[in-house]
């Protein structure tokens, strides 16, 4: 007969978190371990990040917008009787306004098995660099803080940095290695909409495009543009997502482009085949920019100004934002607002009455006149009901 083991359901969840911080991931009949790896997506607002992800997933479902930071996850069997990889799939939403969220998904246990994949909206390149920008800078600070965190971790925890680690994946006599700022883990960006991309201009085209297989140089990451109108891009855009969800080693090739697989684990440019930042009507010797980096930003947005940021704090608060809109619910939102205005407008007219009253006290007191009270009294009753009824109309009474 099995022991039944005493211990409480918090001693168990404990010793579970214990066994995978220390490495002790295989199952419990001794028999192969189980590969779970944690993929983040980011990027624009409303750029088909979700869409990707069902169509990477093979899910039949109606993409919704994405509220805050929502999970999933994916299974896949490697072979016949064995055991399901599980892929931890967070998808950040409301592009840059919620990108401290990312703290969320890059933990000290996930830290070595992440991926990142940063979604851009091709057909607005005007909020693309900015897009791009912000979430890798929020990305990358706090991965290098969580790689802090581990670093100091007690000696009896084993954790591991990230084993994939672009820096240990260029080689040594790379000729842009100093130029260059790897991505501390796995990095693709996805061009979306590209469907929509494509009607534009020829030069703009080009800007866009060069100035996307620098960043993916510069970062040492992948790139490829998608759109779900098209079955081709779909599927090398899948290939991609399966690498960094369940560790497929596939070699990806393009005519049209230059990325090939390096040691099955990352994908990148050589600035050769990129060439300089396409001036159009820019004098680059006139930028004054510090870094390689800074001198394609510059080029870029002289091209593409970047949009106004007052949109992006007025929509700070998802409740304002309309693409969470519920009509019966913000019918009812703003019925309880009008409710505390006017709570608020009445504890404002007590307060004015109790100052009055206290004032006209002090006065009767003070003149002696024991028969001016009583009118002085009537005239603030009746002021404060005035108060009160414009106080009402904030209900529509």
């Amino acid at each position: 007969m099995p022991k039944i083991s005493s211990d409480t359901l918090w001693e168990l969840a404990a010793a579970e978190v214990h066994s995978r911080e220390s490495g002790g991931a295989e199952d419990g009949d001794g028999g192969e371990a189980v590969n779970e790896r944690t993929v983040l997506l980011m990027g624009s607002k409303a750029g088909g990040k979700t869409s990707i992800l069902l169509r990477c997933l093979d899910r039949d479902e109606l993409s919704k917008p994405t509220l805050a930071l929502e999970y999933t996850f994916g299974r896949r069997a490697r072979g016949h009787n064995t055991p399901k990889d599980i892929a931890h799939l967070w998808e950040l939403g409301g592009g840059t306004s919620l990108s401290d969220l990312v703290q969320i998904p890059i933990t000290p246990v996930s830290i070595s098995c992440l991926s990142v994949i940063l979604v851009l909206d091709l057909s607005k390149p005007n909020a693309l660099w900015g897009t791009m920008e912000k979430l890798l800078q929020a990305a990358q600070a706090h991965l290098e803080r969580t790689s802090s965190q581990v670093q100091k971790s007690k000696p009896g925890v084993k954790h591991q940095t990230p084993s994939h680690s672009a820096a240990r994946v260029l080689p040594k006599d790379y000729p842009d290695r100093e130029l260059i700022s790897p991505f501390p883990v796995p990095l693709l960006i996805i061009g979306s909409k590209y469907d929509i991309f494509q009607e534009f201009d020829s030069d703009k085209k080009k800007v866009v495009s060069k100035t996307l297989r620098f960043i993916a140089h510069y970062y040492a990451a992948s790139l490829v543009f998608t759109s779900i109108k098209s079955e081709s891009l779909i599927s090398k855009t899948k290939s991609f997502f399966l690498h960094l969800a369940f560790g497929l080693e596939r070699g990806i090739s393009f005519k049209s482009t230059l990325f090939y697989l390096t040691f099955g684990v990352i994908f990148y440019l050589k600035s050769v085949n990129i060439g300089s930042p396409p001036t159009v009507d820019v004098d680059i010797t006139s930028l004054h920019a510090k870094n390689p980096k800074d001198l394609w930003k510059k080029v870029y947005e002289r091209v593409f100004p970047p949009e106004s940021t007052s949109e992006q704090r007025e929509l700070k608060d998802p409740a304002k934002d309309p693409q969470y809109s519920e009509p019966q619910i913000d019918a009812m939102r703003a019925q309880k607002d009008q409710v505390m205005h006017y709570i608020s407008a009445c504890i404002a007219i007590l307060l004015q009455s109790s100052l009055l009253t206290h004032e006209l006290a002090v006065r009767w007191l003070i003149s002696g006149n024991q028969n001016s009270f009583p009118f002085t009294y009537l005239r603030f009753v009746t002021l404060t009901f005035v108060l009160l009824l414009r106080g009402s109309k904030y209900l529509g009474r």
